[in-house]
């Protein structure tokens, strides 16, 4: 048995080796219509391109016709409009549902929901209108007037709506990216207009886009660059020559690069913040104090005084921030506040605000009683010898600083004022005289009167 084993896997081993060698010699073609069947329309000489009359020409109208003669389903595309088109879309809807009547498709304006909605009809009988007439409904939700957005059903014109919104995060940035493209009173979008052959729209944070196919690709671009602070008159000059050069037949299969302007990218060195320039000074001025306690190597106070100074400015760089501060729920929850009810929570405040209360009153009480104490013994003896002792100095005239010529002179001068007055009353009051004398005859009377009682 053993033997035959032997001899049976020599055998085989030479087979395998003699098929390895011819497979090296002749290789072998894969079979890929293995599993392929025949089908009754693969004869030599068909032409598989050729359509046998798929669309009958409508005599009549001149339009095309399906085989079947309809659509199987109807298809239908909405968009919203924005608030501010509704009275416009409103006056020019007869003009849309005009043009769509054409195509045989059909429109709807809800102004309830502010949406507009086409659809196929059974007469329909090109399928691709219904793409067209969804782009017409998006330019007209985008601000295009109807004149020209009805123009995307003709085959020879396309349209693109570029989002620009999310290109720019900085608001400010984008605003005056999106006015560079628009340029000086709409300059640079009408050169762009004319370069491309199309139709350009910016409204909000989209740029809509009429024309060919190649005339979006590049005004497509075009907008893309100047979002990415790219300005758009260099891609304007590019576009102008490759123009120029496309009329040359010689030049048709020719690479263009040559032609065209290399922009070289210029760094314009900004202006320095203030706080910048502010810190510049600062270590500039430390390094001149430092060159100058470098020079003077003699005076070593000098030298370890600025050394503190500077070690004191110095703050140590942590990058653990600042702890952070306890808010009201923190502090309560530490007290124990947070858990009590609101009935028990205002009866604290309420406690705690009588203890207050309590205590002003007894400040306030005290310091009342103290203006009705008597002042002690030590100050009213200082304050009675102080008192004999002026009482001394005005008796004995021993008050060097009075002048007794000047008191004199004011004692005059007041005198003399009394007597101006009582003249002067007596000249201004009538009869001031004799009703004196009355008064003195008067007294005299009530003398005798009463001498003469006493006597009786």
């Amino acid at each position: 048995k053993t033997c035959i084993s032997q001899n049976t896997i020599k055998q085989t081993m030479s087979g395998v080796d003699t098929e390895a060698a011819g497979d090296s010699s002749t290789p072998k073609k894969k079979n890929h219509n293995k599993y392929r069947r025949p089908k009754p329309w693969d004869v030599d000489g068909t032409d598989h391109w050729n359509c046998d009359k798929p669309w009958v020409s409508n005599e009549e109208g001149g339009e095309d016709t399906l085989p079947g003669g309809r659509l199987l389903e109807e298809s239908s595309f909405a968009t919203l409009f924005p608030k501010y088109r509704e009275k416009y879309l409103r006056e020019s809807w007869p003009l849309v549902t005009r043009s769509l009547d054409k195509v045989k498709i059909s429109c709807e304006l809800n102004l309830v929901e502010g949406s507009m909605t086409v659809r196929t009809t059974r007469k329909t009988s090109d399928p691709y209108v219904i793409l067209k007439a969804r782009d017409l409904i998006k330019l007209l939700a985008r601000s295009v007037p109807v004149t020209q957005a009805i123009k995307v059903l003709n085959d020879d014109v396309q349209c693109e709506i570029v989002k620009i919104g999310g290109l720019v995060r900085n608001k400010e940035r984008f605003v005056k990216r999106r006015q560079r493209l628009v340029g000086p009173n709409g300059s640079t979008l009408k050169a762009l207009e004319l370069v491309t052959s199309c139709y350009i729209l910016v409204s909000g944070n989209t740029v809509s886009i009429m024309g060919g196919y190649a005339g979006l690709k590049e005004a497509r671009r075009v907008i893309l660059d100047c979002m990415n602070n790219i300005h758009p008159v260099y891609n304007i000059k590019c576009l102008m020559i490759k123009r120029e050069l496309a009329k040359d037949p010689k030049l048709k299969e020719e690479n263009w690069e040559r032609f065209m302007p290399k922009f070289k990218k210029k760094n314009v060195k900004r202006r320095t913040p203030h706080q910048i320039l502010k810190e510049k000074e600062k270590t500039r001025q430390q390094q001149q104090k430092k060159q100058t306690a470098n020079e003077d190597d003699d005076n070593d106070e000098t030298k370890q005084r600025e050394n503190k100074e500077i070690g004191k400015k110095k703050k140590v760089y942590t990058p653990f921030p600042p702890a952070q501060t306890p808010s009201k729920i923190d502090l309560q929850l530490e007290s124990g506040e947070y858990f009590l009810s609101e009935r028990v929570r205002k009866a604290k405040k309420l406690a705690e605000k009588a203890v207050k209360s309590k205590a002003k009153s007894k400040e306030k009480r005290e310091a009342r009683e103290r203006e009705f104490e008597a002042p002690p013994a030590a100050s009213l003896s200082t304050a009675a010898i102080s008192s004999s002792e002026k009482k001394k100095d005005k008796a004995t005239g021993s008050d060097n600083d009075l002048d007794i010529s000047a008191l004199k002179s004011k004692f005059e001068k007041a005198g003399s004022k009394k007597r101006k007055a009582d003249g002067n009353l007596s000249d201004f009051v009538a009869g001031a005289g004799g009703s004196d004398e009355k008064q003195d005859k008067k007294k005299k009377k009530k003398d005798k009167k009463k001498k003469k009682a006493k006597h009786d």
